[in-house]
């Protein structure tokens, strides 16, 4: 008689008594109204000996996802029904934070003592016990559910013996104990009190212990130059080095265009395409031409073909991705693809064959796009301009750079004319043209600021700006027309909260916002005109600013608010963003009657949205980081400024001819009691 096979015996056990789905579980916990036992539990499912054990992972794999919660005395309970709150946790500096509910509603306020169980970021449950001092919701932290930080970088502080790390992520006010070096390691690090350093966090903090760290980078002192760019790419996790297989694909591709590379593409090489970008700029996305045609015109875009050289799902494209676009720091760039890409065979450079896509336009008298067509192509640009020298040629009439640009010159005043018609349609439309002031910094030999400087945008760069919004806008349209899915660049209104708020704001000015309970951008374009040049226009309209939502991918197409477009997409930038690629791939499938998918539409997105919030705080976090340091030498200056916002805690000032922003606290405003009135 042949032995049983327990193995078998268990699959057979399994498959003849399945276990019980998750939504079987929660539902007859539900019923009971109260917490279960774990036999209890066992009884009801009728669980056999044999289940026991994958019921129990089965359990512990909702408990992970916080489906489901075990209380003190080990009985099992569905979290919403015991006044549990699952979220994230945000950290503020002063060592309180809040959870952040997943399913909404107000924040769970959480006491520094809650707060040494967790970090900033850390996904949470939470038990409501009250009301603090302030009238918030107060909350205790049950479980932590996921951690966010394995890496931290930091200073290195030294105190009665005692090693440990301060977090430059201010939202982490825990100190992070230094582990000791591990006996025998031949590579033992050694970091100096004040150092900067990344350490990886090898035990979280709990009840009843700090966090631990190990010692795994140190970065150098913290005035070294160019120090706050290594901190803000720990930091904010941004990928900084290139994948061995994005290296090795890089390699493999040619110096220049070949002719194999001609295939299925149209020659426009003898059509005088010129870029026309910052003098800092080296990498060349667009290319623009523009001829008159009839009482139109016709305008061409051409944008380098990113998505001939990285190809959808190899090593370029993972890293790509990754890093979702290329960020932007004063004298450093951290680009979304490998230099050889980036400034070299994807960039139009000057008199030099590239790949491209064209976007071909023709254009009415009133600034109408009346038909344009997409097609891969040859190009060819015939100069690298600046928007200096373009502004010198059209509007200083500098006699000079005329005859130096001569034979261009018929093209760029046709582009100068095309831009009056896209502007007055662009009024017309309603789009919100908000005015802000970018500055740029000017370093000394020691990498230090000498000076902050208004950088003024001229009427060369409003009309590469237009050329690039009539292309997006073709680009939106095409993949519409033809049913593709793509990621749109969407911007939404208001939500009512926010508008409330911000018609209470105005009415203390004497302004009012049109519109009613649905106001649209042409409502807020009209608002703008009517402050005019008044002396507080800056702090208006970045009231007004702040009321609009922020914009992001989705394959949901609800318009551009901002821009007043009902359909708008990112088509312009593929070397350094990568929406802008993945909708290259989907016009280009679209043109051969194919689809491309790279997945959920929905999920890249979120992604790509979050990357470039992303890389919005590590570049605001570097400016910061310099102007603080700019200003240190500084202290004891006068100054004038304006109040740019009033907070709790109270008034930030932005100094004039300075560009420098900052807080002067409420406990600096004088010897007298102050009360914060929101409106």
């Amino acid at each position: 008689m042949r032995r049983a096979d327990p193995h078998f015996e268990r699959e057979k056990a399994q498959y003849e008594h399945p276990l019980p789905s998750r939504e079987y579980i929660l539902q007859i916990l539900t019923a009971q109204g109260a917490p279960l036992e774990f036999e209890r539990l066992v009884e009801l499912l009728d669980i056999q000996p044999a289940e026991i054990e994958p019921f129990q992972r089965r359990l512990g794999a909702m408990a992970r996802e916080a489906q489901l919660l075990q209380n003190r005395r080990g009985d099992w309970l569905i979290p919403d029904k015991a006044d549990l709150v699952r979220g994230r946790i945000a950290g503020h500096p002063d060592g309180f934070g809040f959870l952040i509910p997943e399913a909404g509603g107000a924040d769970l306020f959480l006491s520094a003592k809650e707060m040494d169980k967790v970090l900033h970021g850390d996904k949470a449950i939470a038990r409501v016990i009250g009301v603090d001092r302030k009238g918030r919701p107060e909350g205790k932290i049950v479980e932590v559910t996921e951690r966010a930080n394995r890496y931290v970088v930091g200073r290195v502080v030294e105190e009665h013996g005692v090693r440990f790390v301060a977090a430059e992520n201010k939202r982490i006010s825990q100190d992070i104990l230094l582990a000791p070096p591990e006996k025998g390691s031949k590579k033992a690090l050694k970091a100096q009190s004040g150092q900067v350093v990344m350490i990886e966090l090898i035990e979280q903090p709990s009840k009843h212990s700090q966090p631990i760290g190990r010692l795994v980078e140190v970065l150098g002192n913290y005035a070294d130059p160019g120090m706050e760019i290594e901190i803000a790419l720990r930091k904010h996790e941004l990928p900084y080095e290139f994948s061995t297989a994005a290296l090795a694909e890089t390699r493999k591709l040619p110096d220049a265009v070949r002719k194999s590379d001609w295939k299925g593409r149209e020659d426009v090489t003898s059509l005088p395409l010129v870029t026309i970008d910052s003098e800092t700029a080296r990498d060349f996305d667009d290319a623009v031409f523009c001829e008159r045609q009839g009482k139109g015109f016709r305008l061409v875009v051409a944008i380098a073909d990113v998505s001939h050289y990285v190809a959808a799902g190899g090593g370029l494209d993972g890293d790509a991705y990754a890093r979702g676009n290329s960020v932007y720091f004063p004298r450093r760039v951290i680009p979304m693809l490998p230099e050889k890409l980036s400034n070299g065979l994807c960039s139009l450079n000057p008199q030099v064959e590239r790949l491209c896509m064209v976007c071909d336009m023709a254009i009415n008298a009133t600034g109408a796009i009346s038909r344009y067509r997409f097609y891969p192509a040859v190009m060819f640009s015939h100069a690298r301009l600046t928007y200096t020298e373009v502004a010198a040629a059209l509007y200083d009439k500098d006699a000079d750079t005329r005859a130096r640009l001569a034979p261009l010159l018929p093209h760029l005043e046709a582009l100068d004319s095309l831009y009056r018609q896209l502007a007055k349609e662009r009024v017309k439309r309603g789009a919100i043209d908000f005015e802000t002031v970018e500055t740029r910094m000017i370093f000394d030999d020691h990498g230090k600021i000498e000076r902050i400087e208004p950088y003024e945008r001229n009427d060369a760069h409003r009309l590469i700006e237009e050329c690039m919004l009539a292309a997006n806008v073709c680009a939106s349209e095409f993949l519409r027309e033809h049913q593709h899915p793509a990621l749109y660049r969407v911007h939404e209104g208001p939500t009512p909260e926010r508008l409330v708020k911000l018609r209470d704001f105005l009415g203390t000015f004497g302004f009012q916002l049109g519109g009613g309970n649905t106001p649209k951008a042409q409502d807020y374009a009209k608002l703008l005109e009517k402050i005019g040049q008044r002396p507080d226009r800056q702090l208006l309209q970045t009231v007004m600013l702040r009321s609009l939502r922020q914009a992001i991918y989705s394959p949901d197409n609800v318009g551009h608010f901002g821009l007043a477009y009902e359909s708008y997409t990112h088509f312009t930038s593929p070397i350094r963003r990568y929406p802008d690629l993945l909708v290259h791939r989907a016009i280009k499938s679209a043109l051969l009657a194919k689809q491309y998918e790279p997945g959920s539409w929905e999920e890249v997105g979120l992604h790509c949205s979050m990357t470039e919030r992303r890389a919005d705080d590590a570049t605001r976090d570097v400016d910061a980081w310099l102007k603080c340091f700019y200003m240190k030498d500084r202290v004891g200056e006068t100054f004038e400024g304006s109040i740019s916002s009033v907070v709790p805690f109270g008034i930030f000032v932005a100094l004039d001819g300075v560009f420098v922003e900052g807080l002067v606290h409420v406990s600096e405003l004088g010897p007298d009691y102050f009360h914060f009135d929101e409106k």
